[in-house]
């Protein structure tokens, strides 16, 4: 009696994204995106990580990897257009048939109709791409009656990519992170305020590539630790799109005291970012970043009108990246949940930018006005004794999260 052929072992392939398109610098951003993809999976097992012909190679090296944590991670790593599930196997017909019908067995049981399509990276490889899909569609429709050819809309396409050293078998790829390896542009500091906005204007230029650390204002006895927890609870999820972050917590109620005492209350928002910009830049410069990154969206409230961001904007010299700047907030929101923190993200907890808030704030401010306004308070020493009081958090993936 014949043994049972063992089950195929399944592996993933992460196609490459905007890499491909890159010139003379292009290997310096596939070796920092295959780096990324190691430290990713590194929790979830043993896995060996390769690339060639654009694509990355994720193959586990024991039968304790946690693929379906694998597999999670590598769709998150910015620098990946798209992942899929494969089985390797021999460069033969024979094998390619007898490999899908082992590993797409259940989704031919599932389906009613069925194509093939066959891509041929290897161009020593005899057939070329359309002899090959027939010759295994052939096969395939032999083995499984029941399920009809259909090169137009199937309800199941069987992908085989002939490749260097095997050929692999899978089903449709889905979507990756897309963007660039984070690391590649540069290193910015996110303004990170516990609303919606923040959090999803940090994952889109972490997606560009931009390494991120973060800036908490704090203002007790106003705020609370669980505003402060929410939070760390935010970046704690973001980590898993950017690795591990680093996060500044700044002390703001002395700042917001006094500009209460000595400024028009039309201007108390504004006076308070312009404090919020300086204090980042400060930690920006320290960091060796290049630039700042907020959650504005124009005209989305009234510090954000174009005359009050020029107005906020005017305190520093490094860029200020707003990359929700043109977005609705249904868009925002949308992205949001996307990216899995809309739901800590509105928990009802003060943060300090509601400290204080205007009944009338200035919506068409003039920048001249505001400095004679900020003039009243000694600027240069309320900056340098919030940053006295600086503490900060390394936030991981693996951390437990921070609220229940």
């Amino acid at each position: 009696m014949m043994n049972a052929s063992p089950a195929p072992q399944e592996i993933f392939l992460l196609k490459l994204g905007e890499v491909v398109l890159k010139g003379q610098n292009r290997q310096s951003f596939e070796d920092k995106l295959l780096a990324n993809v190691r430290r990713r999976v590194k929790n979830c097992g043993s896995f060996q990580c390769s690339l060639r012909q654009s694509t990355i190679y994720v193959e586990p090296q024991s039968d304790d990897c946690d693929m379906e944590a694998a597999w999670t991670a590598c769709r998150q790593v910015f620098g990946i257009a798209a992942v899929a599930r494969a089985v390797p196997c021999e460069k033969t017909v024979p094998a390619i048939v007898e490999t899908a019908k082992a590993y797409l067995g259940g989704a031919f049981a599932a389906a009613k109709s069925f194509k093939v399509e066959s891509k041929r990276a290897d161009k020593t490889f005899p057939m070329n791409s359309i002899q090959l899909s027939q010759a295994v569609g052939g096969d395939l429709a032999e083995l499984f009656p029941n399920v009809a050819v259909d090169v137009h809309s199937p309800d199941l396409t069987v992908f085989v990519e002939i490749r260097e050293k095997y050929a692999y078998v899978h089903a449709p790829s889905v979507p990756g992170a897309g963007g660039l390896p984070i690391g590649m542009g540069g290193r910015a500091v996110s303004l990170l305020s516990g609303g919606i906005d923040s959090p999803v204007s940090s994952w889109m230029m972490a997606r560009r590539g931009v390494e991120l650390e973060m800036v908490h204002f704090v203002s007790p006895p106003y705020t609370s630790q669980q505003a402060q927890d929410k939070v760390l609870e935010l970046a704690r999820l973001l980590t898993a799109w950017t690795g591990r972050l680093l996060v500044h917590i700044v002390p703001f109620t002395e700042i917001q005291e006094e500009i209460r005492r000595n400024c028009p209350e039309e201007y108390f928002t504004l006076i308070m970012r312009r404090f919020m910009m300086r204090i980042a830049e400060a930690i920006a410069k320290k960091a060796n970043a290049g630039a700042l990154v907020t959650g504005e969206s124009l005209g989305q409230v009234a510090s954000q009108t174009m005359l009050a961001l020029g107005v906020t904007e005017d305190v520093t010299t490094l860029p200020v990246l707003r990359p929700l700047i043109g977005m609705d907030k249904v868009e925002i929101i949308r992205m949001s949940r996307d990216i899995g923190v809309f739901d800590t993200s509105i928990l009802p907890y003060e943060d300090c930018c509601t400290v204080f808030t205007p009944r009338h704030p200035a919506t068409r401010p003039r920048l001249e006005e505001v400095r004679q306004a900020e003039a009243a308070l000694d600027v240069d020493a309320l900056v340098q004794k919030a940053l006295s009081g600086e503490t900060w958090v390394r936030v991981k993936s693996t951390d437990a999260p921070r609220i229940g």
